[in-house]
């Protein structure tokens, strides 16, 4: 994690999402731009946080350490979307990862002025229930694909979150076969047999150490949006 001393881009990314307005008194001069490289961690499972992020670019995935060893994907975070709000209104350590899978940039806010500026402004707690009210919904959503969706369909939303445009279609699986397993909650056995169909079906092929999708069309329509 860096700071990056850019205001100009800062400022782009507060008025993009509108930031201040989430507020009732002019905050951007307590807001700070920062960078994480990919596969750099915003948070980690019982990490005591002391500041809040607002993801403006990149990707991230959320997941979860099991008490078997093992990991299972919760979410993507795309922007817009807020790390550290539930840690900082219930004073608690983070109880997920949040793992950024390309440069990601976050508006920055530390608590301390959070709790000195904010704590009794009724627009900013607002905007902070509704959307704990949104992440509520999606985690409720993604609790389900794990158990009702096929493999096919969440390696497909999986291996979209990683293909990064229409003009870039080449993938890996960072953290090996085994470690994707995992987080799609799947043997590796069953991954390597839903890949093979994959790339039996010209959905995807095998090019050295990556794939390359073939059918971005049929790989969006089995994804049917999960993880979102």
């Amino acid at each position: 994690m860096i700071r990056v001393n850019d205001f100009k881009r800062m400022h782009e990314y507060i008025e993009k999402y509108k930031i201040n307005d989430m507020f009732s008194i002019d905050m951007r001069e307590y807001m700070s731009l920062y960078m994480f490289a990919r596969n750099e961690h915003i948070c980690k499972e019982e990490e005591v946080l002391n500041k809040m992020f607002f993801v403006v670019d990149g990707k991230a995935k959320v997941y979860k350490n099991l008490e078997n060893g093992k990991s299972l994907l919760l979410s993507f975070y795309n922007p817009f979307t807020v790390v550290g709000d539930i840690e900082f209104l219930d004073n608690n350590s983070a109880d997920c990862n949040v793992q950024v899978i390309k440069d990601t940039y976050c508006i920055v806010i530390e608590f301390s002025i959070i709790k000195d500026k904010l704590m009794d402004d009724c627009k900013f707690l607002r905007n902070r229930c509704k959307y704990l009210g949104e992440k509520l919904r999606c985690n409720s959503k993604n609790s389900s694909i794990n158990l009702l969706y096929p493999l096919e369909n969440r390696l497909a939303s999986y291996i979209l979150a990683f293909v990064n445009s229409d003009s870039n279609l080449c993938f890996t699986f960072e953290g090996g076969y085994n470690e994707t397993a995992e987080l799609l909650g799947t043997s590796y056995r069953h991954l390597n047999r839903t890949l093979n169909k994959f790339c039996s079906e010209g959905i995807i092929k095998k090019d050295d150490k990556s794939y390359i999708v073939n059918d971005l069309k049929k790989l969006k329509y089995l994804s049917g949006d999960l993880y979102r």
